[in-house]
């Protein structure tokens, strides 16, 4: 999908990632990239998941809450279902503001 990460930064050209985003916030995604993400998994299945759960470019997220302490895991709904997700691997999708 579009919206690489910028080496310079880590973020998208013109958006921030959803591990970024606080309780409350809203946006679209704007793409998947795991390039940058540390995990465990094989090299495509993070997206591959992030993909399966919704999470793909025109989606309307929320972040509804933020686990104590660390703020992590995250809660958020996704078009018109709820999701838990680390915010190390919510790294992976990219968004902008909603409008």
């Amino acid at each position: 999908m579009s919206g690489h990460p910028t080496p310079e930064t880590g973020s998208s050209p013109g958006g921030r990632h959803l591990g970024e985003l606080k309780k409350g916030e809203r946006a679209r995604v704007t793409g998947v990239d795991e390039r940058g993400v540390v995990t465990t998994l094989p090299e495509g299945e993070l997206e591959r998941r992030m993909i399966e759960m919704g999470l793909v470019e025109g989606s309307h997220v929320e972040v509804l809450h933020e686990a104590f302490p660390g703020r992590d895991p995250i809660a958020i709904r996704v078009n018109e279902h709820t999701l838990a997700l680390r915010r190390a691997e919510a790294r992976a999708v990219l968004v902008a503001p909603a409008a």
